[in-house]
């Protein structure tokens, strides 16, 4: 009886820590690029927007998609899977218009600056409008602070970052044959 007893206190113990590593692991993006990964931890400050991501990224929807806009010296924004998609249906005059078929989430603002490698909701006018779209910023921007919702930041790979391609200044970061998210999963 002490053994099975012993046994059983062995299977709930790690039952429990696969599962504690297994909602850990959850809280983690990688996004493959062309010159390697980046891991992205999210947050739980914005917890409608990290299971956007989450879900997305899980039903294969960010692969492949362009960043449509990168101003050097502030951040690479991508994840219009509705007209990003280097691979079905891009459309580079619309990319960055459009979302996911999911509707808009309320804003989640919280007191997380905007640092080098922290990656924000792209949103239009109205606060509660962000969708898909993603930013990484390559330098700290203090004047979105409490103005956009962080969703995580970048843990590795933020020299990968720094390699995507940049866009034109004049014409507001937009980038002519743009890099892309190769693939993007849930996890580290």
């Amino acid at each position: 009886m002490n053994i099975l007893r012993h046994a059983f206190a062995g299977a709930l113990f790690l039952a429990t820590a696969t599962g504690a590593f297994v909602a850990h692991a959850a809280d983690f993006i990688t996004i493959q690029l062309k010159d390697g990964p980046v891991v992205i931890e999210l947050n739980d400050k914005a917890p409608k927007h990290a299971e956007r991501i989450k879900a997305l990224a899980a039903a294969g929807e960010y692969d492949n998609v362009a960043f449509h806009r990168v101003i050097e010296g502030f951040m690479a924004q991508t994840g219009d899977v509705q007209y990003g998609d280097m691979e079905n249906g891009y459309q580079p005059q619309a990319a960055g218009t459009g979302g996911s078929s999911l509707p808009d989430l309320p804003a989640e603002f919280s007191d997380i600056p905007f640092e080098r490698g922290t990656v924000g909701m792209a949103r239009a006018q109205d606060p509660n409008s962000a969708n898909s779209q993603f930013f990484i910023m390559f330098a700290p921007g203090d004047f979105l602070n409490g103005q956009y919702t962080v969703v995580g930041k970048v843990v590795s790979g933020m020299e990968n970052v720094d390699k995507i391609k940049r866009g034109d200044d004049a014409n507001n970061g937009s980038v002519t044959d743009p890099d892309r998210m190769i693939k993007v999963t849930v996890g580290k």
